[in-house]
């Protein structure tokens, strides 16, 4: 089975626990304005490789992961389904430790017994969750986010530990009202593995020059450390309050 993949990361440290191989899928049906990769979106491209040559590439260095595993990102991997099959099938083989990361958009299309068996070969998933509110969100990604909420609903109930993030973009989706009813939401989930808010930044503008593509959130301040560390704060503060 052949995998269509944008690239690899062999020392990634921000896509899950410890070290991580990191494999970006290439194709992605959402259109974030804010995307940082959007030389993923196109299904047609991309380097050609299978489950068992990206495998081969990270367990050359084996005991470098053997504080993380190998994380799936994109793009979107869960529109390669069978060949992520495949990947965390030939790395569970190998005691490695599997991390999804996805934006869980494609839920309502997707083979819901080929989930079945991915699901029991992640030992974590890590859902971005762009905008609580529905329209709101279709504006900033192109998509609804029911899939992605029924998705996120779902992995609790299969047992998958389960990491929410957030990107904090100003004056898109860092208002109180926003945070709050995401916070709400989250309630569902508990117990989550982590929770964590990013904050948004414009490091990917040059990729949309170079594709001669206008970046759509141009001028759009970013945010800091500081302000994702109040909106988590935030988010906290309203999930204990929903608990007490």
């Amino acid at each position: 089975m052949i995998g269509h993949i944008h690239s690899i990361e062999s020392f990634g440290t921000v896509d899950g626990p410890g070290v991580r191989f990191v494999v970006f899928f290439q194709g992605c049906p959402m259109r974030c304005l804010y995307c940082h990769n959007p030389d993923t979106w196109n299904f047609n491209s991309g380097h050609e490789y299978t489950a068992d040559e990206i495998i081969t590439k990270m367990t050359r260095n084996l005991p470098f992961y053997k504080t993380g595993g190998i994380t799936a990102t994109g793009g979107e991997p869960l529109c390669q389904i069978d060949f992520l099959i495949e990947l965390f099938s030939l790395a569970k083989e190998r005691g490695i430790h599997t991390c999804l990361d996805t934006s869980g958009c494609t839920f309502s299309d997707v083979n819901k017994e080929k989930l079945d068996t991915l699901l029991k070969l992640c030992d974590l998933i890590m859902l971005d969750i762009k905008h609580i509110d529905n329209d709101k969100h279709i504006k900033l990604t192109g998509r609804s986010n029911k899939s992605i909420l029924d998705f996120a609903r779902y992995v609790k109930t299969q047992g998958v530990e389960l990491r929410i993030r957030h990107v904090l973009i100003p004056k898109i989706n860092d208002d109180l009202e926003s945070l709050t009813s995401l916070a709400d939401f989250l309630k569902e989930l508990l117990p989550l593995e982590k929770i964590e808010v990013l904050p948004y930044h414009d490091l990917g503008v040059f990729k949309y020059e170079s594709l001669g593509v206008e970046y759509p959130l141009k001028g759009t301040p970013v945010a800091n450390e500081s302000d994702a560390k109040k909106a988590l704060e935030i988010i906290l503060k309203q999930i204990n309050k929903q608990q007490e």
